[in-house]
């Protein structure tokens, strides 16, 4: 079976679990008791592949830039061309450029 990709962004809130269940911190492998606080972490934000992490486990990937947010990681991709970014002639700053050079001429 193949493994699935590596998330891009991730979403996550606090935690406390009612539930006396233990899990293991997919950040540094130790065991998590669920009743402690917590974090659920949420890999592009798909709720069904939750993951239970210590706070401080999640705070230090934060800071380590190891657990961008959706906005984050939308902010680091390049522009998307759109209409108005197109060849000269289609209404782009490039056409304006383009237009002016040739009436220069």
């Amino acid at each position: 079976m193949a493994k699935a990709p590596a998330p891009r962004w991730w979403q996550a809130r606090r935690a406390q679990n009612r539930k006396p269940a233990t899990y293991r911190c997919p950040l540094c492998g130790e065991f998590l008791p669920a009743l402690s606080e917590h974090m659920l972490l949420f890999p592009e934000g798909d709720h069904a592949r939750r993951r239970h992490a210590h706070t401080q486990c999640v705070l230090r990937a934060r800071r380590e830039g190891r657990l961008p947010t959706r906005e984050e990681w939308e902010r680091a991709q390049p522009r998307a061309t759109s209409a108005t970014s197109g060849p000269p002639g289609t209404g782009s700053p490039a056409a304006g450029r383009w237009l002016r050079r040739l009436l220069r001429r």
